[in-house]
């Protein structure tokens, strides 16, 4: 193995912690300052009235029998009483459970079984028949607390009542009984897709999360004069670990959704922001989408800022003419991008998947710095970030104080620190094979460390795909539910660094020839099948009835019919019939491709030529 990396601190100097330490110090320290600007007629919270609204919660939590140790699930969209919730649990003591609120009722009902969770917080009716359906399917007896309305829906409390129990309880027992948590306490399960496609429950404790978000505070520059938009899912731990930094810093946070950032980030002009590679990436096409006259300005400009990108990043002093050149670009283009994002944005940080360094340099040139990071949910996740202080395009930074890290001989990047979490759920096993008897995180991944230590992430080595979106899918669970169809006899799924996941299938062409003689359909051969409309509209309505029960994020959006099966003559098989991705990807390269066009956005069916 290489030599381990550590640039800041000795993991013993980390100091141990939780996080209901963390909230009483911050509402202390913040009392009149606003932590949350929830906008409308309510206005912005305070963090004295933080304290008092999650005092409220957690005697709601106990008048419903939680008590320390019981699971508490989270089934919601980004909003202020998802993170009041939140906070209510980690007071009560109580595990809360947090669930993407795109995932299906079965994906749902297992999460609830799995994890033991006796309550459940959800955001609106919608949610709340997708959580009835869920504890139906998991034959559970839960109590459903619902943010908005409630009171005429069947089986639910509104939040309104819910919080009302705590009316008259008493502070000082909600201080007491909050700080008797302590550092290896079980703070949250946080559940991940696997190589099998059945979520594991993550489990984090207070000190894994207090520790990382003491380290990267120590990172991150922010302040009391700092805002920011939460909008990635607080259901992943990057959002929600951000959020803890956020609150603890004094940054006042507003909570919103991917669908709605980019006018969000105009009207309340954030400082600060975290975002996954998708958000970047949309900015960028949408500046290079343009025509005409306008687009041969932008293209010029994105030249000039890219050289004076290269020139910051050498630390160079830019040549006259290039100054002169980036006044004119920055003016007429440069300007006008800081002011769609706000106008007041000191950096983004991107994590979640890899950033193409081209479009961070883009970014760069156009004055918008952007600190890419590196972390799971398995490490809390943040393990490596850049800095303004320090900061190399490419890399996913130095490892943030207290996090060792080491490659080993493979090219692994192993990890260790006091943000490793505590295991996965229910799965000894499992955990044992990724976190060796002296504590070193197995990630993985592929990477390699410059000898000043940045990190640099340069290949995958499990099969997990992960979207620039940033969310992880198992290719082989969508795979196998693919061939139980009769009419599919391969599947590829395909996608990794791309913002949705795409599939290779080959049919079952014997079924196939069946049924297209029974509709009198004549093809001579397999590619002739293929090309009749009815063939494809059979087939499309086949595979993607497979898949109705899979998380919008997981459900590939584009299909590529293919007239020739894999097979170890053709190099995409090995012998024992395991599919070789990696030359399946190159053979059918320009098919991939043909997916992600902007001209495809309509089309799901394709064939391979």
């Amino acid at each position: 193995m290489s030599d381990t990396i550590n640039y800041f601190a000795d993991p013993a100097d980390i100091p141990e912690g939780t996080l209901v330490e963390l909230f009483f110090d911050a509402c202390g320290r913040l009392s009149d300052h606003d932590a949350y600007n929830p906008g409308g007629e309510a206005g912005t919270l305070t963090y004295a009235g933080v304290q008092d609204e999650v005092r409220r919660a957690a005697a709601g939590l106990a008048r419903f029998g939680i008590k320390r140790g019981d699971r508490v699930a989270i089934l919601s969209e980004n909003r202020l009483e998802w993170a009041l919730a939140d906070w209510a649990c980690l007071c009560t003591g109580a595990v809360d459970v947090p669930i993407y609120s795109t995932l299906p009722a079965a994906q749902v009902a297992y999460i609830l079984e799995n994890s033991g969770a006796s309550l459940i917080f959800v955001s609106d009716a919608e949610q709340h028949e997708k959580a009835r359906d869920a504890i139906a399917r998991a034959g559970l007896d839960m109590t459903v607390v619902v943010f908005d309305g409630g009171t005429d829906l069947d089986g639910a409390t509104s939040w309104d009542d819910f919080v009302a129990h705590g009316d008259g309880a008493s502070t000082d027992d909600f201080v007491k009984e909050a700080r008797r948590a302590r550092p290896q306490d079980l703070a949250t399960m946080i559940y991940t897709s696997g190589t099998t496609g059945t979520p594991k429950g993550v489990m984090l404790t207070h000190n894994n999360l207090s520790s990382n978000i003491w380290a990267t505070g120590q990172v991150l520059s922010l302040g009391e004069d700092d805002c920011s938009l939460s909008f990635l899912p607080l259901s992943h731990v990057l959002q929600r670990m951000v959020d803890y930094v956020f609150f603890t810093a004094g940054c006042t946070i507003t909570h919103g959704s991917i669908e709605t950032v980019a006018a969000d980030m105009k009207r309340l002009r954030p400082t600060v922001l975290v975002s996954v590679p998708r958000l970047y990436e949309k900015v960028y096409q949408s500046v290079l989408d343009a025509g005409g006259v306008k687009g041969k300005l932008v293209s010029w400009a994105a030249g000039t800022g890219r050289r004076m990108a290269l020139c910051r990043e050498r630390g160079a002093k830019p040549p006259f003419i290039l100054n002169l050149q980036y006044g004119i670009a920055d003016r007429l283009v440069f300007a006008k991008i800081r002011q769609a994002v706000g106008g007041r944005l000191r950096y983004f940080v991107s994590g979640g998947a890899a950033l193409a360094p081209e479009i961070n340099r883009f970014f760069l040139g156009a004055g918008i710095t952007i600190l890419e990071g590196y972390g799971l949910s398995e490490t809390s996740p943040v393990t490596n970030v850049n800095s303004l202080e320090h900061f190399r395009i490419g890399t996913v930074g130095r490892p943030v104080p207290g996090t060792e890290i080491r490659i080993a001989d493979d090219g692994e990047i192993l990890i260790r620190g006091p943000q490793v979490m505590m295991g996965y759920y229910g799965l000894e096993e499992m955990t044992r094979e990724v976190i060796s008897e002296d504590g070193w995180f197995s990630t993985g991944d592929i990477g390699e460390l410059s000898g000043d230590g940045y990190l640099k992430i340069t290949d995958r080595k499990k099969d997990l795909i992960k979207t620039s979106g940033g969310k992880y899918v198992a290719p082989q669970a969508i795979e196998n539910l693919l061939k139980k169809n009769p009419y599919v006899d391969q599947a590829v799924v395909v996608g990794d660094g791309r913002k949705f996941c795409s599939v290779l299938v080959v049919p079952a062409f014997e079924r196939l020839q069946s049924w297209a003689a029974e509709e009198g359909l004549k093809a001579e051969d397999s590619g002739a099948l293929l090309a009749e409309p009815r063939s494809r509209a059979l087939l499309k309505d086949e595979i993607l009835g497979e898949m109705r029960d899979l998380a919008r994020f997981e459900t590939p959006k584009k299909i590529g019919l293919l007239a020739r099966p894999f097979t170890v003559e053709n190099g995409a098989l090995t012998p024992t019939q395991k599919v070789k991705r990696s030359v399946v990807t190159e053979q059918y390269g320009e098919l991939i491709e043909s997916f992600y066009r902007p001209e495809s956005v309509e089309q799901t069916i394709f064939l391979a030529s």
